[in-house]
């Protein structure tokens, strides 16, 4: 079956004056033509021959008929990314995912009138209404709020979106959403930025919080790591000591003053450093 929205695998039927005709053989009669799907001559490759397997993706064209191309979008279907608007009319907001027609979000799927060149989490899905893909920014009831398949600990893929008075709001691996406190935010994090974090605590009401630094001692050796290499390139010298406000450890490491701590005491019984009186050096 072929899915629109999604990378198929399709076998190159037959070649017209407009290009190839592709379909699932997997899910096709002899006779079945009404589910072919065409790409056009612009995508075929030099290569291609009638028999031949090819990765497509299938959306709608102008006129709403299914539609292949070898481009690739920064978005499929029933994922969470990050897109800038490249026009607004009557209609919504258009999106630029990376092919010829734009993405639209709808007026109604707007969770604040969206603006021309600015950038914006979305949810892309297909309206079985018009059999159209479209898009959201009204991300939460697209989140699964079943976090069973979640484990404390667990390194996962997060996509931030959103600010909040208590940090940031992420997506973890395309499906459930996540907290990063403020307090432990310790690099500069923007809407759309991708990351990779931790599992910090699942909570009774299945809220998830989330860290970007492994806890407890796991977090120690990368960032021991991140102190040696700064020094090395700082000519062997920094000048931060336990008494260091946070705010300059931060700015010279990206680590919190704790975890600074854990990772030069580390370091000093390696007899990697040595402590002075207004910094580290390297030994």
């Amino acid at each position: 079956m072929i899915e629109i929205g999604r990378i198929n695998t399709l076998t190159a039927l037959r070649e017209t004056s407009v290009g190839f005709f592709l379909g699932d053989l997997s899910d096709r009669r002899s006779d079945d033509y009404d589910n072919d799907v065409l790409l056009p001559n612009k995508y075929v490759p030099d290569t291609l021959e009638v028999d031949d397997d090819i990765d497509v993706f299938v959306y709608t064209d102008s006129e709403d008929r299914p539609i292949a191309t070898t481009l690739t979008p920064a978005i499929q279907r029933d994922e969470f990314s990050s897109l800038q608007v490249v026009a607004v009319t009557s209609a919504g907001a258009f999106l630029d995912w990376g092919l010829e027609k734009d993405l639209l979000v709808p007026h109604r799927e707007q969770a604040y009138p969206m603006e021309v060149g600015k950038w914006y989490v979305v949810f892309m899905y297909l309206d079985e209404r018009t059999n159209r893909l479209v898009a959201s920014s009204k991300l939460n009831r697209f989140l699964d709020p079943d976090v069973r398949n979640l484990q404390t600990g667990d390194e996962v893929q997060l996509l931030a979106y959103e600010r909040t008075d208590l940090g940031m709001n992420v997506i973890i691996n395309n499906r459930y959403k996540g907290l990063i406190y403020s307090n432990e935010i310790f690099r500069t994090l923007r809407p759309g930025d991708p990351l990779i974090g931790y599992i910090k605590n699942i909570r009774d009401d299945n809220r998830v919080d989330v860290s970007l630094q492994r806890s407890g001692f796991e977090n120690v050796e990368p960032n021991a790591q991140r102190i040696l290499a700064t020094l090395k390139a700082e000519n062997g010298f920094l000048p931060l000591t336990d008494n260091s406000p946070p705010e300059a450890i931060y700015k010279a490491l990206e680590m919190s003053k704790k975890t600074f701590k854990k990772a030069v005491g580390t370091l000093y019984r390696e007899r990697k450093i040595t402590l002075e009186e207004s910094g580290i050096r390297l030994v």
